[in-house]
């Protein structure tokens, strides 16, 4: 059988669409037929050049999405044919197969445990999680990246507590969900800081208490009034070392906490003040909101399915795989929040479910 899916040629050009032919599946596999896609800034990396050397050209992307399980390969037991499912890439449970090589006219395409622009995709088993009855599949395409990385920051690397402050930097995808994470958390006040008036506007909707623009104010200066001394916790999600210093820059003494999530471009370099360490700051990493999917995706899934994580406002629809591109584009200059793709017959019949 065959699948159509978005393919990266050359970095710094447009993805192709191509009919790739689809492997038999090894131990450990699953074939998919892909529903939703969310696009995330990291494909904008990827596309651009902006991650460096890349050395498996041409290669699928997309790596956040739900779909239909059709086929499963030996030794798997996660999923069955006919089961909704999460394409997630941080792994779970379940066998660890490194990736897919499909064929594109004689041409080898290479694919790695999950890509999710494509209408049917080799998925490795442990990059999958069942959807909860009741749960459409466009909300759960959110659970394969966005939920896990915005919210896992806050539930599971920062754990604030009830009446802490939070401010979030960059309000996109990671960091809305992160500002609606915080809030469901109790956290007062939540602080939203981004360039773009419509992300700052969407923070709000999802609770954030302020916002403040950082092209037109002093982020830190700002912030610093709103919580003397600091806030107890800043995550940053922009990827940019200037805000990730700011980040630093605004968290108390003595406990302050920033957490950096964002993805840095290739080569670039972060410097710190060393007696802001002294002062008993603390700076953490995330590997993606440190999750363990078979613990924490279902708890996502609850609260997305409740409304206690409302995070409809954040995706932006209107795409198809043949829109892989234009979505690209969209994400890239602020014109899309988090952009869905709509896949093929899969999205129909779930939309018609």
């Amino acid at each position: 059988m065959k699948t159509t899916a978005a393919v990266l040629v050359e970095l710094a050009r447009p993805l192709e669409l191509a009919d790739l032919d689809v492997p038999a599946l090894k131990p450990g596999q699953v074939l998919v037929e892909v529903a939703y896609s969310g696009v995330c800034h990291t494909q904008v990396g990827e596309a651009r050049g902006h991650r460096g050397e890349d050395k498996f050209l041409p290669h699928c992307l997309g790596h956040e999405g739900s779909g239909i399980v059709r086929e499963c390969g030996a030794g798997v037991t996660k999923v069955k044919p006919g089961d909704r499912a999460i394409l997630s890439w941080i792994k779970g449970s379940g066998l660890d197969v490194p990736g897919c090589v499909y064929d594109w006219a004689g041409r080898k395409v290479n694919a790695g445990g999950i890509t999710t622009f494509a209408t049917y995709s080799v998925i490795s088993e442990n990059r999958l999680t069942v959807v909860p009855e009741g749960m459409s599949l466009r909300l759960a395409a959110l659970v394969g990246c966005a939920v896990p990385t915005g919210a896992g920051v806050v539930f599971n690397t920062a754990q604030p507590r009830p009446g802490q402050s939070v401010v979030v930097f960059g309000a996109g995808g990671i960091g809305c969900c992160a500002v609606a994470a915080a809030t469901l958390s109790g956290c007062t006040p939540v602080i939203a800081v981004d360039v773009n008036p419509d992300k700052l506007t969407l923070a709000k909707r999802l609770g954030a208490s302020h916002t403040i623009n950082g092209k037109t104010s002093d982020a830190v200066a700002e912030i610093l009034k709103l919580c003397k001394g600091g806030v107890d916790f800043a995550i940053e999600a922009t990827g940019v070392p200037a805000v990730m210093r700011q980040a630093m820059a605004c968290v108390r003494s003595q406990g302050g906490t920033a957490v950096v999530v964002g993805n840095a471009r290739f080569g670039s370099t972060l410097d710190l003040d060393p007696r802001e360490l002294n002062q008993g700051k603390r700076l953490f990493g995330t590997w993606g909101g440190d999750n363990v999917p078979d613990r924490d995706y279902p708890r996502y899934c609850k609260l997305l399915a409740a409304g206690r994580l409302d995070l409809e406002p954040l995706m932006t629809g209107g795409y198809g795989l043949a829109d892989v591109n234009r979505a690209l584009d969209d994400l890239e200059h602020g014109a899309a929040h988090r952009p869905i793709l709509e896949i093929g017959a899969a999205a129909s019949a779930a939309k018609a479910a």
